[in-house]
């Protein structure tokens, strides 16, 4: 009788990391690696010998000195005697804001002309279209400059809002559209008011839960829970209760006309509104191809089948086509919401100091220090671009498909 015996295993030998397959790869990985390895630090070398050579080095204490220059839109405490690093930081929160802002403004935008693009309407399916062609084939920065240009030239002046004949009034009292801004009234924090507004971010969280219970109830069990109301009342109920309960600590602070400018309230320049809408409605024409391209990936056979088990419309595209269609959308999604972040760059063409203009302009220019500025820049831009897609991709792989 004979026996069946695994063969031995053979031993390790260096020339398997060229001939077997199971290592070869990784050895090429490793050599490619070792060689750009190399040729960063032969470029480093050369970069900070040829600086010694011109008497000059790498150093960044340059941002301590006092930066010497105002800056218009300041969501922090700023003067022209804080540091480079102070100039620096506030850039930084400009960019973000307008970032921020415009990513979702853009997905609002894009999410519904594509879904109107396939609207049976055939005006507003034409309407949507000339959307998309005429805003996504003229480069952004003429569209700031539009927007920027038609706001400049068509609000009034601050001194039209003066006196019983003035030719502008403000919007219930409490808004100002001028041609050097939006003043709008800001909030005034007593004593208490952060309990109101961890209230609110809880309330946020609450509606956000509850939709999705509602949507896992729909799937499991078929029954279909009420979305508009209980989402309301579950965002600003609670809020008011504690906001009453707390003794009102949030109180409102109104801009009002004095000298030749308004004072109080928060002034939100046009500048800011300008690079936010231009961005938002140019992304905005990439995403909705992005949103068309996802719905029609998803069978017909889908929306078929919902129609005869008595769906209406509405409810066909938000709980059984933008689902599916979501695993097409999101990885380009991603892509937009790069460009539009990078995009914000072009602030300085209407003078709103982002991190480019402060950073990367006067701070720059003042100093001298080029190659450390724009080191800054390049890890700044790289760690935001890679925060948006890692947060992104922690998304898509939460809807992606699971397979078996």
């Amino acid at each position: 009788m004979t026996t069946m015996t695994d063969p031995p295993k053979a031993s390790f030998q260096l020339s398997m990391l060229i001939y077997d397959t199971r290592y070869r790869s990784y050895t090429f990985q490793f050599i490619a690696l070792l060689l750009l390895m190399l040729l960063i630090g032969y470029l480093g070398k050369n970069l900070v010998e040829n600086l010694a050579a011109q008497g000059q080095n790498i150093s960044f204490g340059f941002l301590s000195d006092p930066s010497g220059y105002d800056i218009n839109q300041r969501p922090i405490e700023y003067d022209s005697q804080s540091s480079h690093m102070r100039a620096a930081v506030v850039g930084v929160l400009n960019t973000l804001i307008v970032a921020f802002l415009g990513c979702i403004t853009a997905t609002l935008f894009g999410v519904t002309a594509g879904i109107l693009r396939l609207s049976p309407n055939w005006l507003v399916r034409k309407l949507m279209a000339i959307y998309v062609e005429a805003f996504r084939n003229v480069p952004v920065l003429i569209w700031i400059l539009i927007i920027f240009t038609v706001m400049s030239a068509s609000l009034p002046s601050p001194n039209q809002f003066r006196g019983e004949s003035a030719e502008a009034s403000m919007v219930l009292d409490a808004f100002a559209f001028t041609n050097r801004g939006v003043y709008v009234p800001s909030p005034i924090w007593g004593p208490g008011s952060s309990v109101v507004v961890l209230a609110f971010l809880a309330s946020i969280i609450g509606v956000f839960a509850y939709r999705r219970y509602a949507t896992k109830l729909l799937y499991d069990t078929g029954r279909l829970l009420p979305m508009g109301w209980p989402s309301l009342a579950i965002l600003f109920v609670p809020t008011i209760l504690i906001f009453f309960i707390m003794g009102q600590p949030i109180s409102l602070d109104y801009p009002a006309l004095q000298g030749f400018n308004f004072v109080g309230g928060l002034h939100i320049r046009g500048s800011l509104i300008a690079l936010w809408f231009a961005l938002a409605i140019y992304t905005g024409a990439f995403i909705a191809e992005n949103v068309r391209a996802g719905i029609q990936a998803v069978s017909k056979g889908q929306t078929e089948a919902a129609a005869s088990l008595g769906l209406r419309p509405g409810r066909i595209m938000k709980l059984v086509i933008l689902p599916q269609a979501l695993r097409v959308i999101i990885p380009p999604l991603i892509s937009q919401y790069l460009n539009l972040t990078k995009n914000s760059s072009l602030a300085i063409a209407v003078g709103y100091m982002d991190v480019t203009g402060t950073l990367g302009g006067i701070t720059l220019n003042q100093t001298g220090r080029a190659i450390e500025c724009v080191l800054l820049l390049m890890l700044f831009y790289l760690t935001i671009s890679l925060s948006i897609s890692a947060v992104m991709n922690v998304y898509n792989n939460s809807i992606k498909l699971k397979e078996r």
